[in-house]
């Protein structure tokens, strides 16, 4: 479980899993202090911490020679009903082009990008 609790400065907040510790805040623009990522950034952010983990864990599991990828991603909201998310991959390392379509194919699996992809509903557990 993730707890967020509002700080003093204006819009900002802490978020904590009981173990570590980030903060948020939004925009000058929204009347944040821009001192954080915004909460659409921790979305990406997810997504593309998860896809850089599979492909990371993937490659070592099966002898990739993978040294280093880097995981870009943006959330395109600008069509109504309609959310994308655009993402893109750099590897670095000796690899064939078999082992790069390999790692793109991996990627597909991440846990996030799976829970992103289905049916969403959100429920009020508490009133407080």
């Amino acid at each position: 479980m993730v707890v967020c609790e509002s700080e003093k400065v204006l819009y900002r907040a802490a978020i904590s899993n009981g173990r570590h510790e980030i903060s948020v805040d939004t925009t000058e623009e929204q009347g944040g202090g821009a001192s954080a990522m915004r909460p659409h950034e921790l979305l990406e952010a997810a997504l593309a911490s998860c896809l850089n983990m599979t492909i990371r864990i993937y490659a070592d599991k099966n002898s990739i020679p993978l040294t280093r990828v880097i995981t870009k991603v943006s959330v395109d909201r600008t069509q109504p009903g309609k959310t994308t998310f655009n993402y893109s991959f750099s590897f670095e390392g000796t690899l064939a082009e078999e082992q790069r379509e390999e790692l793109n194919k991996i990627a597909g699996q991440c846990a996030v990008r799976e829970t992103l992809s289905k049916t969403i509903s959100f429920v009020r557990t508490d009133v407080g």
